[in-house]
């Protein structure tokens, strides 16, 4: 008798759980939404997740709090929404580096891109270039490899931070042209596009967004672009595979994950609310004044997109012997 007691109540137990789990999916959101953004305030990242932000509170009716949690190539950030509960109210808008790019530069790792995470949408695709300050006597790729090889050891190029995609980046084209480069990392994009148009750095792979409006003033030289076709905004330069490397191909871009656990549900309630959001005129132009794209991916495209970042990534990683402790 005590055990079908026992099985009783626990069966009604687990009833309860998931009557209670139905009701607080049924009224999700009920109270603010946290999109945390490992970047900087004014950055990229910080202006793009506040435009969806407020977009999600027009149509859901409840505030989204933007928060900025900077520092360490982003782990601080990622590390705090893992450990989030995952209910749907905590976010990450993430970048490539922490997520596709940090499992593999260092050892340790206070989360795991696929164990503690579920994506929900890509939001941007973001154009990648290679740069040169305009002092520096190349106007093609091809030019600035000649260049390399005359002077060894020579050029220099900057990133935006150890282990970041910028210095990937420029691991990835030092690898395809077996040049010989030295990588100079900054604290941020800021002050690594100062020191390019001052001249204390030759070149520098970098999101365009930030640098568009220094390529209109002739302040830097824009090379080449890194996506498989021309970009639709700077439709004159050329790509890297039409410069003559094929495999110098890189996409910035930006994505919004949740705590591993988190209904699937909320997942698929998020995405199809920002992804209508991303195909408006409203938010196009916004996207389009910053130098982006929107883009609004299922999660399981953009599960699958990670996926294929991360082997790509990880693969440059390997063969330029980078792995760092933390």
């Amino acid at each position: 008798m005590k055990r079908i007691l026992l099985a009783v109540g626990t069966c009604a137990t687990a009833l309860l759980i998931a009557a209670n789990a139905a009701a607080q999916i049924q009224d999700y959101p009920n109270r603010p939404i946290r999109i945390v953004v490992p970047q900087a305030p004014g950055s990229g990242p910080d202006i793009i997740a506040r435009a969806i932000g407020q977009k999600i509170t027009e149509s859901m009716g409840q505030q989204v709090i933007v928060e900025n949690r900077p520092g360490a190539n982003g782990i601080i950030g990622m590390e705090a929404v893992a450990k989030s509960k995952p209910d749907g109210y905590t976010l990450v808008h993430a970048v490539p580096s922490a997520l596709t790019m940090n499992p593999y530069v260092y050892k340790k790792l206070p989360y795991d891109t696929f164990k503690d995470f579920v994506p929900i949408t890509q939001t941007a695709d973001n154009p990648f270039g290679l740069l040169v300050n305009p002092g520096l006597p190349v106007r093609t790729v091809k030019e600035l490899v000649a260049l390399g090889r005359a002077r060894p050891s020579q050029l220099d190029y900057a990133s935006f931070g150890i282990g970041n995609q910028t210095h990937l980046a420029g691991e990835l084209f030092a690898l395809a042209t077996n040049l010989k480069l030295t990588h100079v990392p900054y604290k941020g994009q800021t002050p690594a596009v100062t020191d390019l148009i001052g001249g204390q750095i030759a070149l520098l792979f970098t999101p365009l967004p930030g640098a568009a409006q220094h390529i209109d003033s002739g302040k830097l030289r824009l090379l080449a672009t890194c996506g498989e076709a021309r970009d639709t905004i700077f439709t004159n330069a050329p790509t890297m595979r039409e410069s003559g490397f094929p495999t110098v191909i890189i996409t910035g871009w930006l994505g919004l994950l949740a705590p591993a656990g988190t209904p699937k549900e909320i997942v698929n309630r998020l995405q199809s609310d920002v992804a209508k959001h991303l195909q408006t005129a409203e938010m196009k132009d916004t996207f389009t004044r910053n130098g982006t794209k929107p883009v609004g991916s299922t999660p399981e495209q953009f599960e699958r997109f990670i996926k294929s970042e991360a082997q790509k990534w990880s693969s440059v990683i390997k063969q330029a012997g980078l792995e760092f402790t933390q």
